[in-house]
């Protein structure tokens, strides 16, 4: 019985709780970016292939599949693969002992149909000057009718016999003409200054005409050939910049063609972008284009989860001023990546917003904000 009234009377003495104390205001944990100012662009993407550039008005194609000018054995290849040569750098030759003994053929006769006119001017030359003398006999009765006709007929068959001698002359030096030209053509050249990048034969083979013994292309003079897609060309001109992106390679060409016509099978048309030299990239390379086609400068931007659609289908973000968090309605504009510009009354370079954690935060609240730690050192907290 004293037991049961001593544990009353504690029991008694307890205090009462307070029923009207209100728990403190609710904290959101949230990530923070500051608003920066920066210049953004407008882009379209596309995919092309590297290719080498193709003929234009002043200058040839930088690439060549270089063929046999003539039919032929390979004598003498003196290229590799990834050898760089000059234009008309020697690559080939084809056996020329039959075109060098034609040559020394056409030239023999060449020579013999030279003498030949020598000798036909020489009685030209006597026949003119007999001639000569029997009209001036003539005059003074020194000469018969008849000598003065055998005068002029050898006069006559000279020049006729000079005319052949001449004709025979050019004849012979066109054929020469063509046999030195036949016999060029064992010699194959380099048409351009690059890279071979492939040889088709070695020596000892024989090719016939139009074989394909090796293919050469500038490297300095490469484009990317990429279809774009009928809605954005409208946006594309030449001359914009272009980012050139494939692995680890990054580099800036720009628009040099876009094509006035379209593929009726894709829905695109064909845009070429320069390469710039050295830029690393390779014929065959598949690479990623960012045509620039717009550019704003100082324009404030904010990372792209900062902005959310409110319930009211307003572009929102949240500012932090202190330890509290404010909702802001604001102009939504380019996005570039994870970049969006944003313009907004009060909206200043530096100010601080939410980012994670931003969507569906109160109008006004209260936040702790977690600060992301650097390489994977997990992270820090700080109140605001």
């Amino acid at each position: 019985m004293i037991v049961l009234l001593v544990t009353l009377a504690f029991a008694g003495c307890r205090p009462k709780p307070q029923e009207d104390e209100q728990p403190g205001p609710t904290e959101v944990a949230v990530q923070v970016a500051k608003v920066s100012r920066v210049t953004l662009r407008e882009r379209v993407d596309a995919y092309g292939t590297v290719e080498p550039e193709p003929a234009l008005p002043d200058k040839p194609a930088a690439s060549s599949r270089i063929a046999s000018p003539t039919a032929g054995i390979v004598v003498e290849a003196g290229v590799s693969e990834g050898l760089t040569v000059k234009q008309g750098a020697v690559l080939f030759r084809l056996d020329a002992r039959a075109a060098d003994a034609a040559v020394a053929k056409a030239r023999q006769t060449v020579g013999t149909t030279l003498a030949a006119i020598e000798k036909a001017k020489q009685v030209l030359k006597f026949a003119e000057l007999n001639l000569d003398r029997q009209q001036r006999l003539m005059k003074i009765e020194g000469t018969s009718p008849k000598l003065l006709q055998d005068a002029e007929s050898r006069v006559a068959a000279a020049r006729a016999e000079l005319a052949v001698a001449s004709a025979e002359s050019a004849a012979a030096n066109a054929d020469l003409g063509a046999t030195e030209t036949q016999r060029a053509l064992l010699t194959v050249t380099a048409p351009l200054s690059g890279t071979v990048t492939r040889v088709h034969v070695k020596p000892g083979e024989a090719v016939e005409l139009n074989t394909v013994l090796a293919e050469l292309v500038d490297l300095d003079r490469l484009v990317v050939s990429a279809g774009v897609p009928a809605a954005e060309l409208g946006a594309l001109k030449t001359d914009q910049p272009v980012e050139l992106l494939s692995g680890a390679t990054r580099a800036t060409g720009a628009v040099v063609f876009i094509s006035p016509e379209m593929d009726a099978k894709t829905g695109t048309a064909l845009v070429r972008v320069s390469v710039p030299v050295n830029a690393g990239l390779r014929p065959g390379q598949f690479v990623h284009l960012r045509i620039v086609t717009q550019e704003r400068a100082g324009r404030l931007a904010v990372p792209r989860e900062a902005v959310y659609t409110d319930p009211d289908g307003q572009n929102t973000l949240s500012i932090v001023e202190g330890d509290t968090a404010r909702q802001k309605i604001v102009k939504v504009g380019l996005r570039d990546g994870e970049l969006v510009e944003v313009e907004g009354d009060g909206l200043t370079e530096g100010a601080t917003v939410v980012t994670i954690g931003s969507y569906a935060l109160p109008e006004e609240t209260k936040v702790r904000v977690i600060e992301t730690g650097d390489k994977g050192m997990g992270t820090k907290e700080s109140k605001k």
